[in-house]
């Protein structure tokens, strides 16, 4: 059994999906399988949006996040700079899970926690640089895969695949050919495991 999990750093129920899903799969013995993909994409092909672009659902949403992310004990800073223009930092994921997938959790771990631990300005590409080579990360590798035609290629697949299926939006998560939207639904998941 296998979990394909679509993501894009810049979805804060995607943070809060990583932060569960490796534990669920490992109880249940299932493969955790990490697919990138661009939400901005998804948003523009579907026509959807996220909850942050209608004001009273967006402060909702944020106080929903929040519940889960004390429900889960994990911290969650809900970013002023929301939203995050992700192009570049979801190459750089694809990029780094393609070529140096040794370091592809370090570098999922860095960007989620500057995101939505530290609420930094990502959409800044020198605090981007800064963020990465406080992480060990070479600034001059990391823009060289983000910029690589086989990793836009990927990604491009990847999200064109997400639409395929039926994706509207992050975290979107396959069990089989069951999908399960959002975070919030990491319980049906874990039933369509056992």
């Amino acid at each position: 059994m296998k979990v394909e999990f679509f993501f894009d750093v810049g979805s804060p129920a995607s943070y809060l999906a990583w932060t569960q899903l490796p534990k669920i799969c490992a109880a249940k013995g299932a493969e955790l399988v990490f697919r990138p993909m661009l939400l901005g994409a998804i948003f523009q092909a579907t026509g959807n949006a996220s909850p942050a672009a209608v004001p009273v659902k967006g402060r909702h949403s944020g106080i929903d996040l929040g519940r889960f992310a004390k429900r889960y004990g994990v911290p969650l800073v809900m970013n002023p700079h929301f939203p995050v223009n992700t192009l570049q930092l979801m190459r750089a994921v694809t990029g780094v899970q393609m070529h140096q997938p040794e370091r592809f959790e370090h570098l999922l771990k860095t960007l989620f926690d500057a995101l939505w631990i530290d609420a930094l300005n990502l959409n800044e590409p020198a605090l981007i640089g800064r963020t990465l080579i406080r992480a060990g990360f070479s600034i001059d590798e990391i823009l060289a895969l983000a910029n690589s035609p086989d990793v836009k290629a990927q990604l491009r697949s990847t999200t064109d695949e997400a639409l395929e299926r039926g994706v509207f939006g992050a975290p979107t998560c396959f069990v089989g050919d069951q999908m399960f939207f959002g975070q919030d639904r990491l319980d049906f998941v874990e039933e369509a495991l056992a």
